[in-house]
C-alpha cells in the first residue's frame, strides 16, 4: 500500500505549504491533527532551524482558535520587566490574559529565571473557575535543547517543565528526513524567485544530488538561504562546488577559488574563521545563544545578526 504525505506548512507568510514523504513527518502530521482539537500545552523540540515555529502555527490553524491571534514570545530576548505585559496581563495580575487564541513560546529555554517564575504562576491550577490574571489561550512552546537535562541542572524550573510539557514532539533534523529536500528546494526556489522578480532556475539532477547528499547543520534554514542564492545568482554551479566540497573535506569550503583579489581573499578567510567559532561556541553551550555571545564576547544582537549572515537563523529575528 502507497505511503501517505503529510502536510506540512511551509515558512511562507502566505499559509503555502509542502508535501512531506518523510515517514517521521507523515506521524507528526497525524499527531498534531488530533492535538489541535484539545487544549494540552504543546513542547516542540528539535535542532535550531527545523521549522518548530511553522509546525506551532499549523497547530493552530488546525484548532478551534485558529480565527483568533497567535501571539509570538521570543523568550531569548524577553526582559523580566515587560514579560507580563506580553503575556497580555497587567503586572500586578489585576486583569486577565489572554482569553483565546494561541501563546507560542519561542525557545523557551531561555527565559531567565524570574520570567519563568512569572509564567508558572500565570498558569491555572487546574480549577474550573481561571483566576484573574490567569492564562486561558493555548499554550506552545518551543526548544533546541533539552528541557529535562535543563532542569535536572537547575537551569530551568521543573514545575513549569510539567506544565508546558503537556506533549512532547521531536521535529527530526532535514538530514534524517532526506525524501523531502527536493520539494521544499523546489518550494523555496519559486519562492524566492518570485520575492525577487527572477527567472525560476530548474534544479539539474547533479545539485539535486549535491543537496540530499549535504547534512545541512542549519536545517531548512540553511536549505532555503542555499535556494535564495541559487535564485539570486541565476547559476547552480556555485552551489554545487561549495556542497560537493563540503562532502569531500567534511567541511565548508575555506575559500572560493574563483576569488582574486587580496581583500577579497582575507574577507573570505574571516567569514569562515568567524563561522567556525560560532559554530564551535554554540555547540559547546548547546545552542544556548545568550551563552554563546558571551563567550565569544560580542552582545546577544550581534551573535543573531551573525547567525543571520550564516544561515542559520531566519531573516525574521526567532
Amino acid at each position: 500500500m502507497a505511503q501517505a504525505s503529510a502536510v506540512v506548512t511551509s515558512p511562507a507568510a502566505n499559509g503555502s505549504f509542502v508535501t512531506s514523504a518523510s515517514p517521521a513527518m507523515v506521524t507528526i502530521e497525524g499527531v498534531i491533527r488530533d492535538l489541535a482539537a484539545t487544549n494540552i500545552p504543546i513542547l516542540l523540540t528539535g535542532e535550531i532551524g527545523t521549522g518548530k515555529e511553522t509546525i506551532a502555527r499549523r497547530i493552530h490553524e488546525l484548532s478551534m482558535r485558529r480565527g483568533q491571534n497567535l501571539v509570538r514570545i521570543a523568550c531569548a530576548s524577553m526582559e523580566s520587566s515587560r514579560f507580563l505585559a506580553e503575556l497580555g496581563a497587567t503586572q500586578n495580575g489585576d486583569e486577565a490574559g489572554p482569553d483565546s487564541g494561541t501563546i507560542l513560546f519561542d525557545e523557551i529555554s531561555e527565559l531567565d529565571p524570574d520570567c519563568q517564575r512569572k509564567l508558572l504562576c500565570a498558569f491555572p491550577d487546574g480549577d474550573i473557575a481561571v483566576r484573574s490574571g490567569c492564562l486561558s489561550a493555548r499554550v506552545i512552546s518551543t526548544t533546541s535543547r533539552n528541557l529535562e537535562d535543563e532542569a535536572r541542572a537547575g537551569r530551568f524550573r521543573s514545575e513549569l517543565y510539567y506544565r508546558i510539557n503537556g506533549v512532547c514532539l521531536r521535529l527530526p533534523p532535514l538530514r534524517e528526513r532526506t525524501e523531502d529536500i527536493s520539494a521544499l528546494a523546489e518550494f523555496f526556489i519559486t519562492k524566492h524567485a518570485g520575492l525577487l522578480g527572477k527567472p525560476r532556475p530548474a534544479l539539474s539532477a547533479r545539485i539535486r544530488e549535491a543537496l540530499v547528499n549535504y547534512s545541512w547543520p542549519g536545517n531548512i534554514r540553511e536549505l532555503e538561504n542555499m535556494a535564495k542564492k541559487i535564485v539570486a545568482l541565476n547559476d547552480e554551479s556555485l552551489a554545487i562546488h561549495e556542497l560537493e566540497q563540503v562532502r569531500a573535506n567534511g567541511s565548508r569550503p575555506s575559500i572560493s577559488q574563483h576569488v582574486h583579489s587580496l581583500k577579497a581573499v582575507s574577507r573570505a578567510a574571516s567569514r569562515e574563521a568567524e563561522r567556525e567559532l560560532i559554530l564551535k561556541a554554540l555547540t559547546r553551550t548547546r545552542w544556548n545563544r545568550k551563552r554563546a555571545a558571551q563567550e565569544l564576547q560580542i552582545s546577544y544582537k550581534s551573535l543573531l545578526y551573525k547567525l543571520k549572515q550564516i544561515g542559520l537563523q531566519d531573516t525574521e529575528t526567532t
